[in-house]
């Protein structure tokens, strides 16, 4: 297949609520949507890099770069044989996987749609609806979070995640649990804590928690397995996990007991299955991470969380929770806690033109 053009947006949509997290605090979903284009089929990947470098090194004048001068020459023009193929032309451009992720997930969508198949099918996935669960900020009050919390367990989510930080932790998680003894409760520090915070990170153990996410610096898996061995609590990795090779390496150091897997993050689908493979052989179970996406970004989540191995609810809850339109449709909506796999071909969603329209704040052509 030979893709004839690009097309990169720079999208702004705006969050429902202020989400906050120890990163800081955002209100809009600012991000780069690559549109490949073969024939009269379209594929669509997102970049989900940030505009500040604290998540990720990466950040959206970077990726922009990246992908203009080096990432969308490999595709353009040229006679492409799948996903896999751009990967292998791609790896000698180091790091750079959020930028990576949104050509190698265009090309996915891309390339089921023109085998007729589903995103889920093409990737191996077996559902066909998938468990989420929901991620919250950090609330200006215990008062508040204890509410919101009620909301989104009247909702049907089928797990609690609560973003955490020195200081607004080990109380807001007494009062949580004591409110709602039952719920599936999880926590993610966003590497906000040092091995010198253990005392701390250990006092959450009597919450019964699923896992524990990234509570300690993002490049540093050997102080994730000291303190493994310092509490009960299951560690998850997030933002330690970028390739299968930290995944295996993680593993063996028993640095985490449950992974989380974001397709930008990790450069798109194929490393996703990689790392899949390699949890999959140790019995370590994942999850999809969200970043706030798009329902474009939200449908190839989807699409991923329908594999096997994929067995704990994951971050992509209803679009509506946080944006008053998507630029997709059908909207993905999880109901009673589940989300439908889309059945149709590529990521099973069609991009309304009209409202991506009027959310993209900027947009440059690339031809063969």
């Amino acid at each position: 297949m030979k893709i004839d053009l690009a097309v990169l947006r720079t999208v702004e949509m705006p969050l429902k609520f202020k989400f906050r997290t120890s990163f800081g605090e955002t209100n809009v979903k600012k991000f780069l949507l690559l549109e490949l284009r073969s024939g009269g089929l379209a594929g669509w990947g997102e970049c989900v890099a940030e505009e500040d470098p604290f998540f990720s090194p990466e950040t959206l004048d970077t990726a922009r770069a990246i992908l203009e001068r080096n990432l969308l020459p490999l595709v353009l023009g040229r006679e492409t044989a799948g996903p896999g193929a751009f990967d292998l032309l791609a790896a000698r451009v180091r790091g750079n996987r959020m930028a990576k992720g949104a050509v190698e997930t265009a090309l996915w969508d891309l390339f089921a749609r023109a085998r007729g198949v589903s995103l889920s099918k093409a990737l191996g996935g077996t559902r066909s609806s998938i468990e989420v669960g929901v991620s919250l900020g950090i609330a200006p009050t215990v008062e508040a979070l204890v509410e919101n919390v009620g909301r989104h367990v009247a909702q049907g989510y089928r797990r609690i995640k609560l973003k955490i930080e020195p200081g607004c932790d080990v109380e807001r998680l007494r009062a949580v649990r004591g409110a709602f003894p039952s719920i599936v409760l999880t926590v993610d520090a966003n590497a906000a804590y040092t091995l010198g915070d253990t005392p701390t990170l250990a006092a959450i153990d009597e919450f019964g928690l699923d896992y524990m996410e990234q509570p300690l610096h993002h490049e540093d898996i050997a102080a994730h397995a000291e303190l493994a061995r310092r509490i009960g609590t299951p560690i998850c990795l997030d933002e330690s996990i970028r390739s299968a090779a930290d995944a295996k390496a993680a593993i063996a150091l028993g640095a985490c007991k449950v992974i989380n897997v974001k397709i930008g993050r990790v450069g798109g689908h194929g490393e996703a299955l990689a790392i899949h493979e390699a949890a999959a052989a140790a019995g370590i179970p994942l999850w999809c991470g969200g970043m706030l996406e798009s329902g474009v970004g939200r449908a190839h989540n989807v699409a991923i969380a329908s594999l096997a191995g994929f067995s704990k609810p994951g971050d992509t809850s209803s679009s509506s929770r946080y944006f008053e339109e998507d630029i997709v449709e059908p909207r993905l909506e999880a109901t009673a806690g589940l989300m439908p796999v889309p059945a149709g071909p590529g990521t099973g969603v069609e991009v309304r033109a009209a409202i991506l329209s009027r959310f993209t704040t900027g947009k440059r052509e690339y031809r063969a």
